[in-house]
């Protein structure tokens, strides 16, 4: 009985090169030439705000805010609104909370 059967394959993984590749003077440059950029900060865009910096801005006002107008300017569900209030507590913000018209509102207090 001979032999016939082709020889395995060596096993490649993702991050071995391709040695089966064309010889490196028949290689085709698929990466086009990058010139370095000093205008960089020029072209970049300013960031959004966050939601979490919307809802800051909302507390940082005179009046505070009710979870309603988080909701509101966030789109959040009401536990995901707690929940980041409880982060800016975390993060030493200090927070109010009193009622206005029967309503639940929180405001930041800056400490004097």
């Amino acid at each position: 009985m001979t032999d016939t059967a082709k020889p395995k394959r060596q096993r490649r993984f993702a991050r071995m090169p391709n040695t089966n590749s064309a010889p490196a003077s028949q290689a085709v440059a698929t990466t086009p030439e990058v010139e370095p950029s000093s205008g960089f900060a020029e072209t970049a865009l300013p960031k959004a705000p966050t939601k979490v910096s919307q809802i800051i801005a909302l507390l940082q006002r005179p009046e505070g805010a009710t979870l309603d107008e988080m909701i509101a300017a966030t789109s959040w569900l009401p536990h995901t609104t707690r929940a980041a209030l409880t982060g800016l507590r975390k993060k030493g913000h200090s927070i109010d909370k009193a009622k206005r018209n029967d309503v639940t509102c929180y405001r930041i207090v800056v400490d004097a």
